[in-house]
């Protein structure tokens, strides 16, 4: 088990998947203004960058995990225009604003959610071209099952590609960090969502999620041939791209 999938939003006891989903049922009207304004919009980019690594292969068909209000989903679909694309989350209360999302920007045909466990997809073995995951495989409740289940409905050839919040480790950055994380974050996180426990939940996620190499093998050991890597902003953020 690693260290993350022992972490329990607001700090109960019980099966982590039912209390993420409480949690962000509960904070889905203010989730994307926090996550603008706590990464200053930097999450944007780092989104952009996780799909131009999809580019070169035009996926048609596409798996979105935890998609949450279904940002990641729209800029896919309008980056790598895909005939279809799913987006899947355990939280009904986030992708009920992300269906408004795609209404109003006319990709409903293109674009559906489905509530899911990550853990127990509904889809066939080899379903999608391409699957991607923004901030979300973080709040698994096992790691290795979740990749396994990513590999396990992409085509053989298939691509992923995942974006995930990581502690920066080199100085200054790394103490930086610690400080923002623990102060501005949580606070933060309380005055827009009145829910100081998820933001605490945050950081305490992501000071104990495996990254960089650690995450490469364990893609590998989840079946993918392939696994990489690249930090962005000093770290703050991890990229990861996998072939099965």
């Amino acid at each position: 088990m690693y260290k993350q999938e022992k972490i329990r939003p607001y700090g109960k006891e019980g099966e982590k998947g039912k209390l993420v989903e409480e949690m962000f049922d509960n904070i889905a009207p203010t989730y994307d203004t926090l996550n603008h304004r706590l990464s200053w919009d930097i999450d944007k980019g780092w989104r952009k960058k996780a799909i131009k690594q999809l580019e070169p292969f035009a996926p048609k068909t596409m798996l979105d995990i935890a998609t949450g209000t279904g940002d990641f989903a729209i800029l896919s679909a309008q980056m790598l225009k895909p005939e279809h694309l799913v987006g899947a989350d355990i939280s009904e209360g986030m992708m009920e604003i992300g269906r408004k999302k795609v209404a109003e920007k006319g990709l409903q045909d293109i674009i559906s959610f489905q509530k899911e466990d990550c853990l127990n997809l509904s889809f066939e073995d080899e379903t999608f071209d391409a699957v991607t995951a923004a901030f979300g495989i973080r709040n698994f409740q096992d790691l290795d099952k979740g990749l396994k289940e990513m590999c396990r409905v992409l085509k053989k050839g298939g691509h992923l590609s995942i974006v995930e919040l990581s502690e920066p480790v080199s100085f200054p950055m790394h103490q930086l960090f610690k400080i923002y994380s623990h102060t501005f974050l949580p606070l933060v996180g309380k005055l827009i969502s009145k829910d100081r426990g998820a933001y605490d939940y945050l950081t305490a996620t992501i000071e104990a999620f495996p990254q960089g190499e650690e995450i490469t093998n364990i893609l590998k050991k989840a079946g993918f041939s392939q696994a990489s890597f690249r930090r962005l902003t000093f770290g703050i953020c991890t990229m990861y791209f996998a072939t099965k």
